[in-house]
């Protein structure tokens, strides 16, 4: 069965192997533009472009999928299309053009976390469970019925990249089976059931850390935003960035934003009872343990988080 395959990031790249180790005829890649990284903001290929350029297959890049990209897709008449977070809309035009369609891959419990930040959102919303689907993309935003499903545990603390990292994998084999199942005519998609949630792309601000609000709600935020936007705060009007913080709940009570230390732990006042700092980056310096932190501040006492 000719595949087109539609990703952009690196939790794309082991749905892209699986595919090619499966054996699929992966005629094409469809993938956003080079983009520029770094702090001398270097033109770098996505990394399913890299992995496609590495495996042979013809590259599309795009960032809008248009009438000549769409021309591009039906020129290399795939059977079906495979998609994971490729970080754009299909139009109409395109879903049309294999005739078994689009089969996304989508990181979460569909209807919950329709949306980009599926894993992130579930994180910060504190769920226990979560998984992967594939299913039928229709011009609605991840609303088609479900082929397959999986379920992943929450661990305590997970981050939002580890947990994506472990459903890259599982999820690719989903992807695969799913796939199989559809080229030997066995595969039967299910209308989705359930209460629906959205999951919007994260932005800068949704990894600030309110240290009025309670411990266990910080550190499901301080791990969903991680590693991107990543979690922060403010000290004397300027950001400073934090690695996920863990709750201390035996710990002596610290008004919301107060620091204080407890042995060699760093720790810091929430509305209900403190977190323990990991590594803390400043404006303008590496990223820190927390304790050599806390030793550059002449007071740590009369040190207050905004």
């Amino acid at each position: 069965m000719r595949v087109l395959f539609a990703g952009t990031p690196a939790v794309a790249v082991p749905s892209l192997d699986a595919l090619v180790a499966a054996g699929f005829d992966v005629v094409a890649v469809l993938t956003r533009p080079d983009a520029p990284l770094g702090r001398k903001r270097v033109l770098t290929p996505s990394p399913v472009a890299a992995r496609a350029a590495e495996l042979g297959i013809d590259v599309i890049h795009a960032a809008k999928v248009d009438a000549a990209v769409t021309a591009r897709i039906e020129a290399a008449a795939p059977d079906v299309a495979a998609i994971v977070a490729y970080g754009g809309l299909i139009p109409r035009a395109a879903l049309d053009i294999p005739r078994h369609g689009w089969i996304n891959l989508h990181f979460s419990l569909l209807p919950a976390w329709r949306g980009a930040a599926p894993v992130q959102r579930a994180l910060i919303a504190g769920d226990d469970i979560t998984g992967a689907v594939t299913f039928r993309l229709e011009e609605g935003l991840d609303t088609g019925p479900v082929f397959g499903t999986l379920t992943e545990a929450v661990g305590p603390e997970d981050t939002a990249g580890e947990l994506l990292e472990r459903l890259a994998h599982s999820g690719a084999v989903l992807l695969t089976q799913t796939l199989s199942a559809v080229d030997a005519g066995k595969a039967t998609a299910v209308p989705q059931q359930g209460d629906v949630s959205l999951a919007p792309k994260l932005t800068l601000e949704d990894g600030r850390l309110d240290w009025q609000q309670p411990a266990l709600a910080l550190g499901r935020r301080s791990r969903g935003v991680t590693p991107e936007p990543g979690a922060w705060t403010t000290l004397g009007g300027q950001r400073v960035k934090l690695e996920p913080v863990l709750l201390r709940p035996g710990a002596q009570p610290l008004r919301p934003g107060q620091l204080a230390l407890d042995g060699k732990a760093v720790l810091v006042g929430t509305g209900s009872h403190p977190v323990e700092l990991t590594r803390v980056q400043p404006a303008g310096k590496k990223m820190m343990t927390a304790a050599d932190w806390a030793r550059g501040q002449a007071t740590l006492e009369s040190v207050v988080f905004e």
